[in-house]
């Protein structure tokens, strides 16, 4: 997981996507927030958009962001039974899967709104749903298969 940051605040305050990458299925998760929001917030979202959707997983992969080491975030994680895996400095191929979707992210927005306009958080939700229904080498399928072994049935995919 990491964040895709430094982009135009929205009109409801948003200037960053956490991105959240399955390492299996490569399925990924693209929420928005403020980069101002603090650990308690996120670990809202993360049960909600995460756990409560996919279960808890095993381990996390995620750069050395202060949310991330904070003494909150690893005792949540540690609650939950997840191992956190942190990506050593300069050394960013750790977490190489999730700069690469945050890449692929930042492509798809551009061609969705040109500019990065205010407006990138309202194509968001359909961004991750193209990310997610494309294929996909490494894994042979799109996310969406790998994940729930069928095909998204839908006239535009």
């Amino acid at each position: 997981m990491d964040f895709f940051t430094k982009l135009p605040k929205s009109s409801q305050g948003y200037d960053t996507i956490w991105v959240i990458v399955d390492r299996l299925t490569k399925s990924a998760i693209f929420t928005p927030i403020r980069e101002t929001d603090h650990m308690d917030k996120l670990a809202r979202i993360y049960l909600k958009e995460v756990v409560t959707r996919y279960g808890i997983h095993v381990s996390i992969i995620s750069d050395h962001d202060p949310r991330f080491a904070s003494n909150f975030w690893r005792s949540l994680q540690n609650a939950l039974g997840t191992r956190l895996d942190m990506s050593t400095a300069y050394h960013l191929e750790t977490n190489g899967q999730s700069e690469r979707t945050i890449q692929t992210l930042e492509d798809m927005l551009r061609a969705c709104a040109i500019d990065f306009g205010k407006g990138w958080v309202n194509h968001l939700p359909l961004v991750n749903f193209s990310y997610n229904n494309s294929y996909h080498a490494t894994i042979r399928a799109a996310p969406f298969e790998a994940l729930y072994g069928r095909k998204y049935r839908s006239p535009v995919c």
